[in-house]
């Protein structure tokens, strides 16, 4: 029987399935490399994190975004100069190519009981047992569209997760509910793809990351809003730097914290493409329906006041909640032994559900560990954390794996 599986092949599993091979602890990694990045985020968006906080991470670090970027000849800064998505695709699968070669492009599709672990079923028609299964999904199967949209067909109503390409709404008129870095990313490139777009968010004004001034900051300033994976702040540098610290702080209060912290903002960057959107600020969907072949929208302010608004399509940008209900592939037995606690898996301090030998990283993890969880930057630590508490509980000595050398090339 496998030691351990993963499923999954973003920044999480990859960072965990590189930090097993380097302690030759076997396993297995299932999933399509970058899936959510490729073909689930518009063409032409930037990430909001800096560049040193969008690495995928190896123990050594050694092959990083910097790195990589020397090697292809690419633009690249710690902070200042945004990442665009092709790169961060490109580096990912470069990554999976150097560190993680065992990656099979397969996908799993049902998760069963088994004597001393669990029997995972493979689309190739392949089955596979595992002591542990490690839940690197990451917001596959989370997208969150509120109740008043939901009634809308699907050919009207869509998800911001579901728009790779912008240019195929050229010319059409289309509406992007949120105030989320992704409505706000794709209005502006649905924008700039020629479409008629509007966007709709609850909030009376749209929050941008501050424009960096390039200029060294005061000590003071320094010293009271320090530099993070997270951004400047001593509460976001505490997110991203001690979330088994965080981990350790009452349930009810990290579930707060999740919540509240760090809410919808968008790049400093989308700023200017945003002022050619029209936007109504201040407005939530109170109920939707379909006439004419059109979607009619019926606001509501705060102050109660109402509006409509007609549109050929409505794409929710509002993002994602973790539901254990949404893995169908997990059996129903194992799903329902999973305590959670809003939506989100309860973990120890090594990532392990009330399942014993299912654990959850990523945006998963949140609740247990934090906000830091919700993003890449978050891969080092959960990788880290995770492979401790494996090689731990070997109950005999790890099987030898060859580790491939990573050359370097500077430019």
């Amino acid at each position: 029987m496998l030691n351990t599986a993963i499923i999954g092949a973003g920044p999480y599993g990859l960072s965990v399935a590189a930090h097993l091979r380097r302690r030759g602890i076997p396993f297995r990694i299932f999933g399509r490399p970058m899936d959510s990045w490729l073909n689930h985020m518009p063409k032409g968006m930037m990430l909001k994190s800096d560049g040193f906080a969008s690495n995928i991470y190896d123990p050594d670090q050694e092959f990083t975004l910097k790195h990589f970027c020397e090697e292809r000849g690419i633009g690249y800064s710690d902070a200042g100069l945004p990442v665009r998505l092709e790169t961060f695709v490109a580096y990912g699968q470069a990554f999976r190519e150097r560190m993680v070669p065992e990656l099979e492009d397969k996908q799993v599709v049902r998760v069963d009981p088994a004597p001393g672990g669990f029997l995972l079923q493979l689309d190739s028609g392949e089955t596979a047992t595992a002591r542990r299964v490690v839940l690197a999904v990451g917001i596959t199967h989370f997208e969150y569209v509120p109740s008043s949209l939901a009634s809308l067909p699907r050919e009207l109503l869509s998800h911001t997760f579901g728009h790779a390409d912008p240019q195929l709404f050229k010319d059409r008129n289309v509406v992007v509910i949120g105030g989320g870095a992704s409505a706000i990313d794709l209005a502006a490139l649905l924008h700039e793809a020629g479409a008629d777009v509007r966007l709709i968010a609850r909030q009376a004004e749209l929050k941008f990351h501050s424009m960096p001034t390039g200029k060294p900051r005061p000590l003071w300033q320094q010293m009271r809003h320090p530099k993070s994976g997270l951004g400047p702040g001593l509460r976001s540098r505490f997110y991203a730097n001690a979330p088994g610290v965080f981990h350790y702080l009452p349930e009810r209060l990290r579930c707060e914290i999740v919540e509240r912290s760090l809410g919808p903002s968008a790049g400093w960057f989308v700023r200017d493409k945003m002022a050619h959107v029209p936007c109504l600020l201040g407005y939530t969907v109170d109920r939707a329906a379909v006439q004419d072949g059109q979607v009619c929208l019926r606001l509501r302010a705060a102050d109660g006041s109402e509006r409509e608004v007609q549109t050929g399509h409505v794409i929710a940008g509002t993002g994602y909640k973790v539901d254990m209900e949404r893995l169908r592939f997990l059996n129903k037995e194992i799903r329902s032994r999973i305590k959670t606690a809003s939506g989100m898996p309860v973990l120890s301090s090594s990532f392990e559900s009330s399942v014993p030998g299912i654990y959850f990283v990523g945006i998963a993890a949140a609740n247990s560990f934090g906000p830091v969880m919700r993003f890449a930057f978050g891969a080092g630590f959960a990788a880290r954390r995770l492979t401790q508490v494996l090689a731990k509980s070997l109950a005999q000595s790890p099987a030898s794996v060859s580790v491939p050398s990573v050359a370097r090339t500077t430019k």
